[in-house]
């Protein structure tokens, strides 16, 4: 089955890189007009939307997830521009990883707020929209980590197991209403962050998944095209495990 998007609205959120910007260009390609926020490097944001076929096709908009007016602005300015919210992904996130011993509450509060609580503002915003179409798909991007978690990711690590009850919670409540929310939880994938870390660090994180090597970002990609497309109608409340077997 062809994993076809056409006639689709999807926001992604944090779109111009890495992940985000594999499901951004993956959701475009398959016919979707696609939005997605970023917080800073205009000049990046918008050469991606030109590249997605312009103002017609593809959105760019500048917003802090973990601010609760720009993220209900950012789902405003879909429904604005196009009528519909189809699809949602909650992508944007960071790090500020060290050991719990030496971790600062700034540190985090930091990740809990863009990657937990950035997740609920974005979601509530879409909420309404969605339950008015009685239609559409929610995906969250969580972390093998979240399951497993990970010595010095105290904080992410909370962050993306929260996003995952999270998530179940979302389609408890909005499956009635003919709305679906899933998650997709990354294993170690091949990003910029990734690529700094030498050849024996990544080494090490082969060594720890079946498959023996690193994810690429369109792995990420393809699996969050059939959970916003009508081919995972009957998927719902479910954790799509993307990481080479790490997790299981």
């Amino acid at each position: 089955m062809t994993l076809d998007l056409t006639d689709k609205t999807v926001l992604v959120t944090g779109g111009t890189r890495g992940i985000g910007r594999a499901i951004v260009e993956a959701a475009s390609g398959a016919g979707a007009r696609v939005a997605f926020t970023y917080r800073s490097s205009s000049e990046t944001a918008n050469a991606l939307a030109e590249q997605l076929g312009g103002a017609e096709r593809a959105l760019a908009i500048q917003a802090d997830a973990g601010d609760p007016e720009q993220a209900a602005g950012a789902v405003q300015s879909v429904v604005d521009a196009w009528g519909q919210i189809d699809g949602l992904v909650v992508n944007a996130g960071i790090t500020r990883d060290g050991l719990m011993i030496r971790m600062t509450p700034e540190d985090w509060e930091a990740v809990i707020s863009t990657n937990l609580t950035g997740a609920f503002h974005v979601c509530k915003a879409a909420y309404r929209p969605m339950m008015k179409q009685r239609a559409g798909s929610i995906v969250t991007i969580s972390s093998v980590v979240g399951v497993t978690g990970n010595a010095g990711q105290a904080n992410y690590a909370a962050s993306k197991a929260g996003l995952i009850g999270f998530t179940k919670s979302l389609a408890r409540e909005l499956g009635g209403r003919g709305v679906r929310a899933n998650v997709v939880a990354p294993g170690y994938i091949k990003t910029d962050m990734t690529a700094d870390l030498g050849e024996n660090v990544t080494g090490h994180m082969k060594e720890q998944i079946p498959l023996k090597r690193l994810g690429q970002p369109e792995d990420i990609a393809a699996a969050v095209l059939f959970l916003l497309s009508d081919a995972s109608t009957y998927v719902t409340g479910h954790t799509l495990h993307v990481d080479g077997g790490m997790a299981m």
